[in-house]
């Protein structure tokens, strides 16, 4: 088995890192470059940034965030939220960002994928994709239906589908939230995760859901994704990140280690 990756992930609103369940009642937790650096230290592999309001007010991501995240932060990061055009991201990358997450965008304006891979390489591009099921249909042959704006816009596009349709792009990496688990913590949502990971050939992030280390384990056991994002269960203090890499190599599951040689 291949190593995997642990990210961690925080939605950040007014400058301030937020959780919900389902993408509703939210709280504010603490500063997202404070933590991010705190996970940094910890050993996390990677981390991600959603400016989650910066859509919904016409803006781009902060900048200034960014940038600060940069000077604190010495792991890859990429940034969501308010990346309406090349331009932005553009700035994201040169304000310190490794990658940038496109959601919305990229569901209404698919050719920006191909236009930022060919701009600055499909490493750099990640598809953040909002599912949930739906019920098998014909217009749904998976069954899980691609939302957007927060997941509140059902578009009609079947997940599995678009999935296939962005790596034809130019997508670097794949960011599957499922709306369905988001933040109840009682585990991903296997089923959608497993069949988009092995229709593609590019990484797979599993997002929403993570509640314990054995739901990142169980996770990697019974699909091909490439990583697990979590939230909430570092976020309040359930667990920390040397904890879950610990057990994750407990039961097998290979990890990377710090330049030190931690976990």
């Amino acid at each position: 088995m291949l190593t995997k990756r642990l990210i961690v992930c925080l939605d950040v609103r007014n400058r301030k890192v937020t959780k919900g369940v389902k993408f509703k009642g939210n709280i504010d937790i603490g500063d997202p470059v404070e933590m991010g650096a705190r996970y940094s230290d910890e050993g996390v592999d990677e981390l991600v940034f959603y400016d989650i309001t910066a859509s919904a007010e016409n803006r781009p991501c902060d900048m200034e965030m960014i940038r600060q995240i940069a000077k604190r932060v010495f792991i890859p990061f990429a940034v969501g939220g308010g990346i309406r055009n090349l331009d932005d991201m553009h700035e994201a990358l040169l304000a310190g960002a490794e990658k940038v997450s496109v959601n919305s965008l990229a569901v209404l304006h698919p050719e920006i994928i191909a236009e930022g891979a060919k701009a600055f390489g499909r490493q750099c591009i990640v598809l953040g994709m909002d599912a949930k099921f739906v019920g098998v249909s014909d217009k749904i042959p998976s069954g899980y239906e691609v939302f957007i704006r927060g997941g509140r816009q059902a578009m009609g596009i079947d997940a599995l589908q678009w999935a296939k349709r962005a790596e034809e792009l130019g997508v670097g990496e794949i960011c599957l939230n499922s709306i369905d688990t988001d933040g109840v913590k009682n585990g991903y949502e296997l089923t959608i995760t497993d069949m988009i990971a092995k229709a593609v050939q590019v990484p797979v992030i599993a997002s929403g859901g993570a509640g314990t280390p054995a739901h990142i384990v169980d996770l990697f056991r019974k699909t091909s994704a490439d990583a697990a994002l979590v939230a909430s269960m570092v976020h309040f203090g359930d667990y920390t990140v040397p904890g879950i890499k610990g057990e994750m190599l407990a039961a097998g599951i290979p990890v990377r280690k710090k330049m030190n040689g931690e976990v």
